[in-house]
């Protein structure tokens, strides 16, 4: 165990002092358990508090092997510090790729079953835990509990989604999706508001792949206007000739990085919508049907290494919020509003179709989500509060993958499933050995 150190998720706030080990074993991981409370962390990519551990965290990055791969199935057997980035370059080029994804590919196998993560076909496939076969959970007591949707189905359900706070995930069995190439055909749509990006959504359900960037900032007949992405995994009869005969090798993206904290003022109303103005009027001179790299199509940020420097020391928030179907538009447009009114600058907005719900305790419901970055500024408290209750008020819920402002009576409030996930935890002694500074702040 080293000495604590400042850590902090993805959105830099909030800090918290944490002692870090990180295990090679099983029986390593064990003893830190024994000695506990931990919680496990990945590769540090939740935006707020879910993985700084109170007092110790308990990183997975050096159990990071791969053990198994049936090439007649796709069903890969790994450890949970393995990089999602690490099996796409594995598997890719054998015609594989993963069936569920997130915005970025720096996230490990543990992490992603953790949060039970979502990507742009969910309205189709469902999250992340759809395609996991079993896993191995270290518990409470020490013992490793293989637990699957066949077995052990209720510890499943509720670790799928519950954020480490049932125990540290090892290894898992998960299954990748066959493809042709490594292309991805991708049609752009614009929608000139939030009415008509919602319309285009319900009409392109059967697309693998949707999803929105959305002008937050945008009032008046423009509120909420769009580009909506759909995709498809290109077959090889859909490449052009020069790339037949290698339909996995892509262009090398550009890597750039954001080597130092930029000022805190560069971001503000005024900049957030000059950058929106130009991204819409960029999507309107790129609509249409064109073939994009995988890389590009799922990660475009994963290419600015070190991309929440942007918002200087103080870090930011990312909120996100999924809406029922009954009643996303007008959640959303109140959403919107507020954001206008505060003036607080969004430059990354997202908005997706979400499918069914499946876990005890995961995020999705059938309805919209909208994700949005804000700089942490003094004037933000107030507005996610605000917006908060825009949320419950339309019988929405929280991703806590995302959160680092949420109140443990705003949780209820919005997820009265947290009350029975809480009593799970102190039944099986799991609040006593896995902890974070966000089930310390929810009371879970």
């Amino acid at each position: 165990m080293t000495r604590a150190r400042p850590l902090a998720g993805w959105g830099r706030h909030p800090v918290r002092d944490c002692t870090l080990a990180a295990p090679e074993t099983e029986a390593e991981a064990a003893a830190l358990v024994a000695a506990g409370p931990v919680i496990a962390r990945g590769n540090g990519r939740a935006y707020g508090d879910s993985a700084l551990g109170v007092p110790a965290t308990l990183s997975t990055r050096r159990m990071n092997r791969m053990r198994a791969f049936d090439p007649a199935t796709g069903v890969l057997e790994a450890e949970a510090g393995v990089l999602l980035a690490d099996i796409i370059d594995t598997f890719l080029p054998r015609g594989w790729f993963p069936a569920v994804t997130p915005g970025t590919k720096f996230v490990t196998l543990g992490g992603m079953i953790a949060a039970d993560v979502h990507g742009k076909n969910h309205h189709r496939d469902g999250a992340m835990g759809e395609t996991v076969l079993w896993l191995d959970l270290l518990r409470p007591d020490g013992r490793v509990v293989r637990c699957g949707p066949g077995q052990e189905r209720a510890l499943f359900e509720w670790t799928v989604g519950g954020m480490g706070l049932t125990g540290v995930i090892l290894r898992a069995a998960i299954r990748l999706r066959p493809v042709e190439t490594g292309w991805i055909r991708q049609v752009t749509r614009p929608a000139r508001d939030l009415s008509r990006a919602i319309a285009l959504f319900e009409e392109n359900a059967e697309a693998t792949y949707s999803v929105a960037w959305i002008d937050c900032l945008a009032t008046g007949a423009a509120q909420g206007r769009s580009l909506v992405m759909l995709g498809e995994h290109a077959r090889r009869d859909q490449l052009p000739d020069d790339r037949v005969a290698r339909p996995f090798r892509t262009r090398a993206r550009r890597r750039l990085s954001v080597p130092f904290d930029l000022p805190g003022w560069l971001l503000n109303r005024y900049s957030a919508r000059a950058f929106n103005a130009a991204y819409w009027n960029a999507g309107l001179r790129g609509a249409g049907v064109r073939l994009v790299d995988w890389d590009s199509y799922f990660y475009p940020l994963d290419s600015i290494l070190g991309w929440n420097r942007v918002y200087g020391r103080r870090g930011f928030a990312q909120f996100q919020c999924v809406l029922p179907l009954d009643a996303a538009e007008t959640g959303l447009q109140r959403l919107l509003n507020e954001i206008a009114r505060a003036g607080q600058g969004a430059f990354l907005g997202v908005l997706k179709r979400m499918g069914a719900e499946a876990r005890r305790f995961s995020f999705p419901m059938p309805g919209y989500t909208l994700a949005l970055d804000f700089p942490a500024t003094p004037g933000l408290p107030g507005l996610l509060a605000r917006m908060d209750d825009i949320v419950q008020e339309h019988g929405g819920r929280f991703y806590l993958a995302k959160d680092s402002h949420l109140t443990a009576e705003t949780l209820r409030r919005t997820d009265p499933r947290s009350a029975a996930f809480a009593r799970m935890r102190s039944e099986t002694g799991a609040a006593g050995r896995f902890v974070s500074a966000q089930s310390e702040r929810l009371s879970l």
